[in-house]
């Protein structure tokens, strides 16, 4: 019997993939399946883009067709899924990883970016279950990547040793004041301002979707 979705990629994220993790820190997986492509355009199907688990450990994954849409609306949380470190791999899913450069824009990852990060800042002021030092770090980080991929084009999931790094795990460690992180975070969005006026990136639908073509077949 054919089965009914095949797993393709799965990488850890979250504080444990920018080795910002604390005794505190839980782990956090997303994946990438492909359903059969019968299955898909059988009469009646109904189409489930994710599928989420929670636990001890999280578990987010994408059917294809729904990832790479999301992939091309520059999402952060699926563009991070192209850059952070590999648990389970096929072929097909180093291929899709390869995909990077072709699914984002520079206009598109701004307004992602910066929107990802304004959730974060509401949840860190209105202390969401008391997880706001969470919040905080993920707020500044987020823009500290969006800054790193309009300049280069590319990011690092993984928080490099430098200023940025000490002040994300102080503000993980609750130590901060909250204008210093808003004032934190308002450097990073000028920054990128000036790196979006500087740059351009264009995405390549065409190529994508040739690679999702031929995966539908392959998985027929």
């Amino acid at each position: 019997m054919k089965q009914d979705k095949i797993e393709i990629l799965k990488v850890i994220v979250g504080s444990q993939a920018h080795e910002l993790a604390d005794e505190n820190s839980d782990y956090d997986y997303r994946a990438v399946y492909v359903l059969p492509t019968s299955k898909i355009l059988s009469l009646g199907y109904k189409y489930k883009g994710n599928d989420w688990i929670e636990g001890e450990t999280d578990n987010t994954s994408y059917e294809i067709g729904h990832f790479l849409q999301l992939a091309f609306k520059c999402n952060p949380t699926i563009l991070e899924v192209f850059k952070a470190p590999i648990v389970e791999s096929t072929p097909d899913g180093l291929a899709l990883r390869e995909l990077f450069p072709y699914v984002w824009n520079s206009k598109g990852v701004f307004e992602a970016f910066t929107g990802y990060s304004l959730n974060q800042r509401k949840k860190f002021l209105d202390k969401k279950d008391n997880r706001q030092n969470k919040y905080a770090t993920a707020y500044i980080r987020t823009l500290f990547n969006l800054c790193q991929l309009l300049e280069t084009n590319n990011f690092d999931v993984h928080i490099p040793k430098s200023s940025i790094r000490d002040i994300l795990l102080r503000f993980k460690k609750g130590d901060y004041k909250i204008g210093e992180v808003i004032d934190e975070a308002e450097f990073w969005i000028l920054q990128a301002k000036k790196l979006l006026a500087k740059y351009n990136h264009e995405s390549n639908i065409e190529t994508v979707n040739n690679f999702l073509l031929q995966l539908r077949r392959n998985y027929w």
